[in-house]
């Protein structure tokens, strides 16, 4: 991401209780009811537990006009333990219909917690599809730093983006980075319109005068990198490494701003392959949407969305991205610097490698001179929600990986980011995870200075 800023009622949770905390059909055993939160540090509620999404098959239908959504989530999954009722993040819209493995189960509603109890018990290891039906004015969030998320409405169309909650806006789900799903996701519009997601084009039918374009995502996703941009766009599509296709849509108003540096989509992709390993997914690209329609660019997973014609360094960050935080994505939120520390470290090496200044010199930049706000936390512990996206977490993350280059030596270094990239890929992973790492890869180098001063400790460091 590049950020430019950024209690439930207690008859509701008492009916959710009532309708959930029964028995099911386990043997006469009691099955608890899969909990509401995975419990991540900063957004607790986010996420559910008692099962593990495999896929998303989303069929959407949306007219501009009336600003009106009609969806349906069909959502396989398993259970990771007996299951009486289990939970999906939803915020706002109407749900019309539950049904589990076809038949109709109970729900209730208490927040943004979706409660299904379905007609029979889940065993632990059982496989099932429910079902959502759903409708209503898809809601616009605004995140703690301030910042808009959700369903956007724009000037000719709507733009989804979720990081870090906003995907439950627009479809129920699993809504925390670490339950990854593959995607099949069908949006119906105004025949004049055109609507681009993630993943590669599979399809595209019209019928008394609405088109229907399919969009496929093969391989795993976390659900706030999921996207949906609907408007009057131009598209284009070309190839990048070893035939790669590379899909962008563009708002009109900014095609002409946008497609010189576009069209080094398949330069930089070439790049950072050679520093980083070979790119994770099957297809990639970019959606330029209108300047003011969400004010950050966001690493959607193949087809990252910039608000307006992108700066390289702002698109060299967000392709770095499909690298890390999406195809390793973070454990929890708290896990952020993976993602931004590496994306923005990777701006430096890019202006390194291109007559920019060096990575030493960038580094030396931000220690003498940089914001007050990159000493207010660790880039490991981020003081709040609100602070996720904060030059701690970004330039401060970024330091932290020029500390590890300078103690290592550059083949090592890059033997460790390539190593990282490809140990996680399509998975996630945390912090504790890659201080292991990173010990494992240079053995009888000393990163103790490292660890307590740059990446966990406060204030700033005494030394460079």
């Amino acid at each position: 991401m590049s950020r430019s800023v950024r209690r439930v009622p207690a008859v509701a949770a008492l009916l959710a209780l009532a309708l959930t905390g029964t028995a099911c059909d386990t043997g006469g055993r009691a099955a608890p009811v899969g909990g509401s939160g995975v419990g991540d540090p900063y957004f607790p509620k986010a996420g559910n537990g008692g099962y593990d999404v495999a896929h998303y098959s989303l069929a959407l239908d949306y007219t501009p006009a009336t600003r009106r959504l009609t969806g349906t989530a069909d959502i396989t999954a398993r259970a990771t333990r007996d299951l009486s009722a289990f939970d999906l993040d939803l915020a706002g819209l109407r749900v019309d219909s539950v049904r589990v493995e076809g038949e109709e189960a109970r729900w209730s509603r208490a927040g943004q917690e979706l409660t299904v109890r379905p007609h029979a018990g889940l065993r632990k290891g059982e496989t099932f599809r429910a079902t959502v039906r759903y409708s209503g004015t898809p809601r616009t969030l605004t995140d703690p730093d301030g910042s808009k998320e959700g369903w956007l409405p724009t000037a000719d169309g709507a733009l989804a983006l979720g990081e870090p909650v906003g995907s439950m806006a627009w479809f129920p789900g699993n809504h925390h980075p670490s339950d990854k799903a593959t995607y099949d996701i069908a949006i119906t519009v105004p025949q004049s319109f055109e609507a681009v997601s993630n993943g590669e084009q599979t399809d595209r039918t019209t019928e008394d005068g609405r088109t229907t374009y399919r969009w496929q995502t093969a391989q795993p996703m976390a659900s706030y990198l999921a996207t949906v941009a609907i408007g009057r766009f131009r598209l284009a599509r070309t190839t990048g490494p070893h035939g790669l296709p590379v899909v962008t849509a563009v708002t009109p108003g900014q095609a002409g701003a946008s497609a010189d540096v576009l069209a080094r989509i398949p330069e930089i992709l070439d790049w950072a392959e050679y520093n980083f390993g070979p790119y994770p997914f099957s297809s990639a690209g970019a959606i330029v949407s209108g300047p003011r329609d969400a004010g950050y660019a966001l690493e959607t997973q193949t087809r990252p969305v910039f608000p307006g014609a992108p700066d390289v360094s702002t698109l060299v960050h967000e392709l770095v991205h499909q690298w890390y935080g999406d195809s390793v994505g973070p454990a929890s939120w708290r896990d952020m610097w993976l993602n931004e520390g590496f994306a923005t470290y990777a701006e430096w090496l890019y202006d390194e490698d291109h007559d920019g200044p060096t990575a030493q010199e960038t580094f030396t930049g931000y220690y003498e001179d940089g914001p007050d706000d990159l000493w207010a936390f660790p880039p490991a512990r981020p003081t709040s929600a609100a602070h996720i996206s904060d030059a701690s977490v970004y330039q401060r993350g970024a330091m932290v990986l020029h500390k590890i280059r300078q103690t290592v030596g550059d083949d090592t270094f890059y033997d460790i980011v390539q190593g990282w990239a490809a140990a996680h890929r399509h998975g996630t992973a945390d912090t504790a995870g890659f201080v292991r790492y990173v010990e494992k890869k240079a053995p009888g180098k000393d990163f103790r200075t490292i660890w307590k001063d740059w990446l966990y400790g406060d204030g700033k460091p005494g030394h460079a």
